[in-house]
């Protein structure tokens, strides 16, 4: 069971490979983005004792967002979808955009451009 939605149309059909700027029809962010994310690292935000609001992260779908979690771990992420407790995008792993999914509890900051 998945508590994740599903890609957006016209994902690339397997993780981690490169997409394209645009999906069916030139929607804009259905697919991962088509060039890296900045190369600087933001300054952290300060930190929420609670879970991320998805009003809050929804300001940044389709946007250059660096997320830093509670377990330590920090990167680049391209959110194309926030659900009620969850978010969905594309993770930079250092090399390509690979399509994941996270819970708003597990956000510790987040900074969008």
């Amino acid at each position: 069971m998945s508590f994740f939605p599903p890609p957006p149309p016209g994902f690339p059909g397997f993780p981690g490979q490169p997409g394209g700027p645009s999906g069916p029809g030139g929607q804009p962010g259905t697919m991962g983005p088509s060039s890296p994310p900045p190369s600087f690292i933001p300054q952290q935000p300060a930190v929420t004792p609670f879970a991320v609001d998805p009003g809050a992260i929804a300001g940044c779908l389709f946007r250059n967002t660096y997320v830093w979690l509670r377990n330590g771990n920090q990167f680049w992420f391209f959110p194309v979808f926030v659900g009620r407790t969850s978010v969905s995008g594309f993770q930079w792993n250092g090399r390509f955009w690979m399509y994941t999914g996270l819970s708003l509890q597990s956000i510790q900051s987040f900074t969008c451009f």
